[in-house]
């Protein structure tokens, strides 16, 4: 059902929704011992085309297990495939997306109820069966052998698409062993040769290729590959973009596979997201995005055990309640895991898992003052049998009242590419959004869009990238109400702050003369 906002805030023409905006903050400031807390209100243009482009998606690691995933789980949800399991008929769904099976509240209906609406509607957004996919793999198996390989999904089911998958075949990708585990060197069968700068020109002429070829007018291009090590920041190698540039002229062996990936997705005007936690957004590839206004985001999908972490440690802070320990044990068996049991690259994801709790805990310094951190602790083991069905185990070890403990022992058991894959969906959506929504003060003649990195993205990824000087947010429920609000900017709607006063107040309240919300009656000041 289409959303109209009835209000002399908001214009619709037929290329753009475009809404008056009044966006409120508050400043705090020191003065004599005291902080000063000053409302401040900006005026704000918000411009969003309407007009979805046809959009095609590059996935490096296209063979992958989330890459063969998502290939197969677009093809089975635009046919609507079903097919028998044990627990009776399967039908292809896209649970776990937030774009596609989540709602967000709109407002408040005639009768005093919560009005919910998918996330979809709220803005004009790309629709899953019309993306396009393509991209490279080190391995040359096509799509349909991909999956069989990944042992993710039914057989029964991969037996309906087995055709139409084998057709998609990945293009040759950039391969150093120096930079993901030994044991992936059985995979690399389909390279792409040559020294670091004609594999760059090979990747921007295979990005032009794709445009020709299936005829979409906007590519985003996405890393699901490996894990790679951290690469090392060098003055005069990757930490400026001029002598990044340089550097793959000379073939430097400090510049990473992914960050050549990223470099020609620059180069070739194409948003850049890292599914990975890798540090591919070296200094150089930051100020390349910003001088050129291109979009980057990540770092690492959000999928399962992380965002337990950014839920449970933001409801013990917020609560008083003080963790001192958090210790984390993970054991899977896909290629994820056989690449991340060798040191360097464990130390990747090991990063990024830790410091998912940081702004919590630097949030309230009544219980970590001085600094104070709990303990944390991230194990990760490669176990083959398990296969793509990971297993996370936590204990979260926290004080309370008095010199009391209290321990949450959780054990959660998931299927790791069936978890990643709604998240890639969604960060394609969002992302391509994005780079239809412009923004300017009444006072300027033009618009400009987001900040090149789209940290408005953060909630699908476990180390969110931010501009420079901006607070980085993990806690879960932040990071959603920032979609969610943005996307009610965009249409004039103030924030939903959840206060509910219409239901709390009497002058507010809609039926003083009727029934009350829930069948109470309201008469003389009481219920």
């Amino acid at each position: 059902m289409e959303i109209v906002v009835n209000s002399p805030n908001i214009k619709y023409t037929d290329k753009f929704i475009e809404a008056k905006y009044e966006y409120q903050t508050t400043t705090v400031e020191t003065r004599a011992n005291k902080l000063h807390a000053v409302p401040k209100t900006d005026s704000i243009d918000i411009q969003t085309e309407r007009i979805v482009p046809k959009v095609g998606v590059m996935l490096v690691g296209w063979g992958g297990n989330n890459g063969s995933t998502l290939s197969a789980a677009l093809l089975a949800n635009k046919l609507k495939l079903s097919w028998p399991t044990k627990k009776g008929e399967q039908e292809a769904n896209w649970f776990g997306s937030i774009t596609q099976a989540s709602t967000v509240r709109l407002g408040t209906g005639v009768d005093g109820e919560d009005v919910y609406v998918p996330m979809s509607t709220m803005l004009p957004m790309v629709h899953p069966d019309n993306l396009v996919v393509d991209g490279w793999d080190i391995s040359s198996l096509n799509i349909a052998e991909a999956c069989k390989r990944a042992g993710v999904l039914d057989p029964i089911l991969q037996q309906q698409m087995h055709k139409e998958l084998s057709q998609l075949k990945p293009r040759p990708s950039v391969y150093s062993p120096d930079f993901i585990a030994a044991n992936q060197a059985d995979r690399a069968d389909n390279l792409i040769m040559g020294t670091k700068l004609e594999q760059v020109q090979a990747i921007c002429n295979d990005i032009e290729d794709f445009k020709k070829t299936s005829g979409v007018e906007k590519v985003i291009i996405l890393w699901t590959a490996n894990t790679e090590r951290f690469s090392e920041i060098i003055k005069g190698v990757n930490d400026t973009a001029a002598n990044l540039k340089a550097a793959i002229a000379k073939g430097h062996q400090e510049i990473s596979p992914s960050t050549l990936f990223a470099y020609a997705s620059i180069l070739s005007n194409c948003v850049y997201i890292n599914g990975s936690p890798q540090n591919t957004f070296v200094p150089g590839v930051l100020e390349m995005a910003e001088a050129k206004g291109v979009f980057i985001c990540g770092d690492d999908f959000k999928s399962g055990q992380t965002k337990i972490k950014s839920v449970l440690v933001d409801f013990l802070v917020s609560a008083g309640i003080k963790p001192v320990s958090i210790v984390s044990y993970n054991h899977l068996g896909n290629n994820d895991g056989k690449n991340l049991s060798a040191p360097k690259q464990f130390r990747s994801k090991e990063i990024t898992k830790s410091n998912v709790v940081d702004d919590m805990v630097e949030s309230n310094n009544i219980l970590y003052p001085n600094g104070e951190k709990p303990d944390h602790c991230v194990v990760i083991k490669y176990v083959p049998y398990v296969g793509d069905s990971k297993r996370a185990m936590d204990e979260y070890t926290s004080e309370i009242m008095m010199g009391g403990l209290n321990t949450i022992v959780i054990h959660n058991t998931c299927e790791d590419s069936l978890l990643a894959t709604p998240i890639i969906l969604d960060l394609i959506i969002l992302a391509e959004l994005c780079t239809r929504i412009a923004f300017k003060k009444p006072s300027e003649a033009k618009f400009s869009t987001f900040h090149p990195v789209l940290s408005i993205l953060s909630y699908l990824c476990k180390a969110p990238l931010v501009p420079n000087g901006t607070p980085v947010i993990n806690a879960l429920f932040k990071q959603r109400l920032c979609i969610e609000n943005v996307l009610r900017a965009c249409l004039s709607l103030p924030p939903d702050n959840s206060m509910l006063l219409e239901h709390k107040i009497p002058m507010l309240m809609k039926h003083q003369d009727g029934p009350c919300p829930k069948k109470a009656k309201y008469e003389n000041g009481k219920h």
